[in-house]
């Protein structure tokens, strides 16, 4: 369907103001509405936090009182997403549109949701409304990946973050890590970190390095802390556990794990998962899914980055590069596991983004291409 500039140009404001919800309305989708007549912007809405109004009840309630509303027939209202047509958190959208009086509705994409999906849609054009679909479709899509891969998939949108030496070390041959990147670099990885719903390690990275895996200082969200410990060598005495009553941590084990070594954990304030068979990636993404995490951020080690590339799992990666060799045969690189065969078909960033922080980090991250069929 053929959009105006005019339609494309409020769509691509209603884009901006829904970005403005990152890390604050999780597990719900970014939303952003803008009400126009012509070229006259009468209101701005987005939705703003779990919970809270949504992006068109928030820009419908910007409009001033009934008896001077300014609406007309060429009044349009721009959604990123399709409008709500069920009692949820907060009262359907589609009842708000219709008690308005706007007759003309531009949006985005379709709500995967099942209690929406394309429901909202007819209920409006039922009522007599002009609803154009697909505006801008790829750009929304783009911005919410990660809500539209929880509601298809079941599982959470998956970024790998490390930072390695340029000669592509994550550790020196002694396992010592601390520290590679920068201050101004690590104030970036807390600000990721306060934006995600769920942070993960392997056990290796826990006993080299006895992180908490806190944001610092705290962002919008409080991730879910998660080890993957097949063997069950988790340290009671580690960082983890002794803040496990301040940030929530949960412990994947397999299944060759003994129950009194999973209770010690579970008496500590540990929440355990036991897999019915090791390196279960599957199993883990799926509880994380259950649990409706919508972003996950894989911090390591090799191991666990290595198991989460050859799954092709990851959807996201950000990179920390600092001018600093350290050499060695043993040192540890990024991502161990099988990895790839044949330096022609190797795993891209689509459109990676650069950047140097502080005086002499450089930071890479982007999307990856999603995997050939």
């Amino acid at each position: 369907m053929d959009f105006t500039e005019l339609d494309q140009r409020h769509m691509r404001r209603a884009l901006e103001l829904a970005a403005l919800g990152q890390g604050h309305v999780e597990p719900n989708p970014m939303v952003g509405c803008v009400i126009a007549d012509g070229d006259r912007v009468l209101a701005e809405g987005w939705h703003q936090e779990f919970g809270s109004d949504h992006a068109e009840a928030s820009a419908l309630a910007q409009l001033p009182p009934e008896q001077e509303r300014a609406v007309t027939d060429t009044t349009c209202l721009y959604v990123t997403l399709e409008p709500c047509c069920h009692h949820g958190k907060t009262p359907p959208c589609t009842d708000a549109i219709l008690r308005s009086g706007i007759r003309r509705v531009v949006m985005a994409v379709t709500d995967p949701f099942a209690e929406v999906s394309g429901r909202g849609v007819t209920q409006l054009r039922d009522a007599g409304i002009d609803v154009r679909a697909d505006c801008l479709a790829d750009e929304v899509r783009e911005l919410n990946s990660p809500y539209l891969k929880l509601m298809e998939s079941g599982q959470p949108w998956v970024i790998a973050k490390w930072a390695m030496t340029l000669d592509g070390k994550l550790a020196t041959h002694k396992r010592r890590s601390q520290w590679i990147s920068n201050t101004k670099s690590r104030e970036r990885v807390h600000r990721l970190r306060g934006r995600m719903d769920a942070i993960v390690v392997g056990i290796g990275t826990v006993l080299a390095d006895d992180p908490r895996l806190t944001a610092r200082p705290p962002g919008p969200r409080v991730a879910i802390r998660a080890v993957l410990d097949d063997r069950g060598e988790l340290p009671l005495d580690c960082q983890l556990i002794k803040t496990v009553h301040e940030t929530p941590l949960l412990v994947f084990v397999g299944p060759s794990v003994k129950p009194d070594a999973c209770q010690r954990w579970v008496d500590a304030g540990c929440e355990l998962f036991q897999t019915s068979r090791t390196h279960a990636l599957d199993e883990f993404l799926n509880e994380l899914g259950r649990r409706r995490c919508t972003n996950l951020l894989v911090e390591g080690g090799a191991g666990v980055f290595g198991h989460f590339f050859d799954h092709q799992a990851v959807d996201e990666v950000h990179v920390f590069v600092a001018p600093k060799l350290v050499g060695g045969q043993q040192a540890v690189t990024p991502i161990r596991g099988k990895g790839l065969g044949e330096m022609a078909d190797p795993i891209e960033l689509r459109a990676p983004q650069f950047e140097v922080v502080g005086d002499d980090n450089l930071y890479i991250h982007g999307r990856l291409e999603p995997p050939t069929q």
